[in-house]
């Protein structure tokens, strides 16, 4: 029993030695994991507040399309795309390209370039790849459009398929 109080004691020791010879670097050590989670937390809170204002100005784009306020609506969309939110963007830019809503070629092709410099998974890229192809085909860039598909069947993507089907017609 005197042995284990020895162990202790010893241990209790040594613990107090190494604090009181460490304690600086223990403040600081501990200082800086308490700034690191306050950093991340705050990029979470900050993270969640921008996504649920691009999801307010999409909906109200939304509201302002069915009522037929264009004008509104593309300048709403426009900054949802320019804010190159992973998920509201590609949903702005789909509005923006399924009610015609810009007819300038060179802003599109700008959009359709800021879609393809977001972080997406390799499926959802090809996808903005493809439409990019078939809107540059769709507008007399023929040439540039089935590069772009070629370069889907080199890439041996998901959409190689559809893409040879397309080259064909």
């Amino acid at each position: 029993m005197d042995e284990s109080f020895n162990k202790t004691v010893n241990l209790k020791d040594k613990l107090t030695y190494f604090y009181n010879k460490n304690k600086f670097i223990i403040f600081m050590f501990l200082g800086a994991v308490i700034v690191a989670i306050a950093i991340i937390i705050f990029n979470d809170i900050n993270s969640k507040t921008k996504n649920k204002l691009i999801a307010d100005k999409y909906v109200k784009a939304g509201i302002y399309l069915a009522s037929d306020e264009k004008e509104k609506s593309k300048y709403l969309y426009e900054e949802i795309i320019k804010s190159k939110n992973k998920f509201y963007s590609l949903l702005a830019f789909n509005a923006i390209l399924e009610k015609n809503l810009i007819k300038d070629k060179e802003k599109i092709i700008s959009y359709f370039n800021i879609l393809e410099k977001i972080n997406y998974s390799d499926n959802t890229s090809d996808l903005i790849v493809l439409k990019k192809a078939l809107y540059l085909i769709k507008n007399s860039d023929i040439q540039k459009g089935n590069k772009l598909i070629k370069d889907l069947i080199d890439k041996n993507s998901n959409l190689k398929s559809l893409s040879e089907e397309i080259l064909i017609k």
